[in-house]
């Protein structure tokens, strides 16, 4: 099993920056992606940006040059430094790892509005 945990959601101003932030615990050694997604009211869950443990990377066409994930193996890890935000990435954010099952946070809020 294998437990995640988010942080670092909150409001901010569209044109702004927020950093969120997932550590897992647990059976750990197993995990080989791990990423987020997020889901908007109204709206099916949809991937942001994943990363392997060997540090292969896909973002979503939408996040693309504003988004960038990053992993640390070492402290099991992975944060989302999300630029330039727009009203439309406002959503539920769900950190996600995978491993021989996949597992989900319980996700964080992100509300970009002036």
């Amino acid at each position: 099993q294998v437990q995640l945990v988010e942080s670092g959601g909150g409001l901010v101003q569209p044109g702004g920056s927020l950093r969120l932030s997932c550590a897992a615990s647990g059976s750990t050694g197993s995990i080989n992606v791990m990423g987020w997604y997020r889901q908007a009211p109204g709206k099916e869950r949809e991937l942001v940006a994943i990363i392997t443990n060997l540090g292969g990377i896909i973002y979503a066409d939408s996040v693309k040059g504003r988004f960038t994930i990053s992993r640390d193996n070492a402290k099991n890890t992975v944060d989302l430094q999300m630029n330039s935000l727009k009203p439309d990435d406002t959503a539920a954010y769900y950190c996600y790892a995978a491993s021989y099952g996949t597992y989900w946070g319980k996700g964080t809020l992100v509300t970009v509005s002036s």
